[in-house]
């Protein structure tokens, strides 16, 4: 298992947390997910041969936000 925190943009309120939690969470091999609206970051735990860090972030593009580096 691995721990993987993403900068993430465009979040501003509890139903972007919901909308980004929910979308990541779904992911096969996504274990917990923890969104920081205040850090503007998105913390999570997953397998990272059934959800490498490439899917989780363009999972969350999908859902509208950005990827800051």
């Amino acid at each position: 298992m691995e721990k993987t925190v993403l900068n993430v943009g465009g979040m501003s309120c509890e139903h972007c947390v919901k909308a980004v939690t929910d979308a990541v969470r779904a992911l096969p091999g996504v274990f917990g997910v923890a969104v920081d609206l205040a850090a503007k970051t998105v913390t999570a735990e997953h397998d990272p041969d059934k959800a490498p860090v490439e899917t989780i972030k363009a999972e969350i593009e999908e859902q509208g936000y950005d990827i800051l580096k």
